[in-house]
Order: structure tokens, then C-alpha cells, then sequence
């Protein structure tokens, strides 16, 4: 079978993740991240998501834009085995596949006709890993009886990532004080530690940063405590 099909994004994602770097490598991480997606014409109608407010989660599935590496490679080095080891491609959810689909369940806030003064159609989302500007391809309801299965495993992956602390300098600390749930999206975000596996280990004193919504965030690791690397965030700059 030789067919080629083609897909046309049905919406589009705003997102607090404006870059690739720092995005959670799994939904559901990060429950404070934040997202709009917003349906494209002639997708933008009522009648299109009558119902789907009435989930709680809903499936994304979705193009890795941002990926521009072109050649697949039959096996990765995902990062929970360190950087250092391969598997097969279909045995990871690497972005760089040999099509480049994505696909997360997130949470649905809200279903929305209006936002910032706008008509159409907006999903508010949370806990998602979506880049902003991600073309969204289709969109499901999360069904529990059938989509969350109690005996199922992997054995690969058996538990969520070890944690890392986060602390804040005071000056971002008084900065954040009018911030909360951004600072707790910070914190979710940063915990899970998100240099490439190669890096990890290195000298402490590089500072590391992102564009997280309209700030930059820059942090850097302390040294180990208890057995676990720390991080400090070191500043905080509002985007114009």
C-alpha cells in the first residue's frame, strides 16, 4: 500500500510554550501550563463542538512543526534512558518519526465562542506539551471507560520522572508574588529538569533560559543535596 494522503490543520495552538526547549516531555506534567486552541474556517462553527463540553480531557492530535530535522531514523536515544541508549522509533514518542504526528490528551477548560474580542471558536486547554503555533489535525473526546486501562504497562517507562527542587532568588520570589499560578507553572516545568540528557552532569555554572508565556526565565543548577540536583532561578524578564 503506496497511498499518500494529505491532512490540513483543522486549528492552530497559542500556547505559554514559545519555544522547544523547556516543553514537558509528556502531557499532563505540568498542569499549570496553559493553551488556546483555536479552530481555523471552515472548522470555527458552534455545531462542530456541540458536546465536547461536556469532557473533561480531550485527545490533540497534532504536526511537530517545529521539528525540522528531515530523515527519520528506525532507532532514538530517548531521554529517560539517558541520552546513551537506543530503541526503535515506534517503541518512543520521539518527535522525529517518519510521519510527524503527535498526539496528547489534555484537560478542557472551557469551550469558548468568543476570546479577546474575537468570534469563532476557542478550546482552553491545560496540562498540555504543545509548542505554540502547533497545527492541530483532529480533536477527540477522552473517553475513561475505554481510554484509561487499568492493567496496562510499559515497562520502559514504569513511573513519572524523579523530580528535581525548585527555589527562587528574592528578587524573582517578590516578582512572582503577584504571579502564582505562574510561578507553580515554572516550577512544574523546571522540576523535571529539561537539558538534553548530555548535558546533565556538567559544570553548574552555566545559566540556562527560556521563554515561557511573555517572560524569560533563567535558572541554574546547584550542586546535589540528598542525591538530587537542585535548580535556582536566577531571573525573571517581562517581555514587551
Amino acid at each position: 500500500m503506496r497511498e499518500t494522503f494529505t491532512v490540513s490543520p483543522i486549528a492552530v495552538v497559542h500556547s505559554c510554550f514559545k519555544e522547544k526547549f523547556g516543553i514537558p516531555r509528556q502531557p499532563g506534567l505540568a498542569p499549570e501550563a496553559k493553551a488556546i486552541i483555536e479552530l481555523l474556517p471552515p472548522f470555527n462553527v458552534p455545531d462542530a463542538v456541540d458536546g465536547l463540553a461536556l469532557c473533561s480531557h480531550i485527545w490533540v492530535h497534532f504536526l511537530f512543526h517545529g521539528n525540522h530535522r528531515q530523515n527519520w531514523k528506525p532507532k532514538v536515544k530517548p531521554p529517560r534512558l539517558g541520552g546513551n541508549k537506543s530503541m526503535g522509533v515506534f517503541a518512543t514518542r520521539s518527535p522525529v518519526r517518519p510521519n510527524p504526528i503527535g498526539l496528547s490528551v489534555v484537560a478542557l477548560e472551557r469551550v469558548l465562542l468568543e476570546y479577546r474580542g474575537r468570534d469563532g471558536v476557542f478550546l482552553a486547554i491545560a496540562a498540555h506539551d504543545l509548542l505554540d503555533g502547533t497545527p492541530v489535525i483532529d480533536i477527540k473526546p477522552y473517553l475513561p471507560y475505554a481510554d484509561a486501562l487499568a492493567d496496562a504497562r510499559n515497562d520502559f517507562a514504569l513511573a513519572s520522572p524523579e523530580l528535581l527542587n525548585v527555589s527562587f532568588v528574592d528578587e524573582v520570589e517578590q516578582i512572582l508574588t503577584s504571579w502564582p499560578e505562574f510561578k507553580r507553572l515554572i516550577g512544574q516545568v523546571l522540576s523535571q529538569d529539561p537539558r538534553p540528557a548530555y548535558q546533565k552532569g556538567r559544570s553548574e555554572e552555566r545559566v540556562y533560559g527560556m521563554q515561557l508565556s511573555h517572560w524569560d526565565v533563567r535558572w541554574r543548577y546547584l550542586p546535589h543535596r540528598n542525591g538530587l540536583q537542585r535548580i535556582l532561578v536566577t531571573e525573571l524578564i517581562e517581555r514587551a
